[in-house]
């Protein structure tokens, strides 16, 4: 869903991306440091119980992840290293915000709101995994309720608002999440189905 908002925010980040390679910095520096500011930013803030500032510093990294993209396109076709590396790193950066919170749950003592974010952590897994493990295949899977763009949008704005003294609205984020999450686990893995149905069975090893 939030693909729709790509151009607009490519047409944003352009400009610095633009200053950024004539500086002599790569996509995958920036990929790296976006990652990195992603999971410092919720090991600090999040564990303490500081939900809104963290929420706040961890957007501004997370739009890194969209800076790298306008970047490489800038500087030619989009090489298998940095493609590479950059799912990988948003596994780690997915990692870190949910652990930050699995993290502050436990110390305030909401355990239940604790495993529904850790659910949360192992179902975004799922998620990408399913798509990968399906492209590997030579199939498509390039559906799903809740990619990675939406997923972060539920966790940081219900996470924020939360820290602002909302009630319930961090409770429900993460319950919305689950569900959504989960949806589309089996959504994607329809998906696959019906394509491997259609096509000649042949050694997967």
């Amino acid at each position: 869903m939030l693909k729709l908002l790509r151009p607009a925010v490519t047409r944003v980040l352009t400009p610095l991306g633009r200053a950024l390679i004539r500086r002599g910095i790569s996509p995958d520096m920036v990929t790296a440091a976006g990652t990195l500011g992603t999971v410092a930013a919720a090991l600090f803030f999040y564990p303490r119980g500081e939900l809104f500032p963290g929420s706040l510093v961890i957007t501004f990294f997370v739009l890194a992840d969209l800076l790298d993209g306008v970047m490489a396109r800038m500087t030619g076709p989009g090489s298998v290293w940095g493609a590479f590396l950059d799912s990988t790193l948003d596994r780690v950066g997915d990692a870190g915000i949910f652990s930050g919170l699995v993290m502050w749950f436990v110390v305030s003592g909401q355990r239940t709101l604790a495993g529904v974010a850790l659910f949360c952590l192992v179902a975004g897994a799922v998620v990408s995994y399913v798509k990968a493990r399906a492209e590997g295949l030579g199939l498509s899977c390039d559906v799903g309720l809740a990619e990675r763009p939406e997923r972060l949008v539920m966790v940081l704005v219900s996470a924020g608002l939360g820290g602002l003294g909302v009630p319930y609205i961090l409770a429900a984020g993460l319950w919305l999440l689950a569900a959504a999450s989960a949806f589309t686990v089996v959504q994607r893995l329809l998906h696959v189905r019906r394509q491997a149905a259609s096509t000649s069975p042949r050694p997967l090893r």
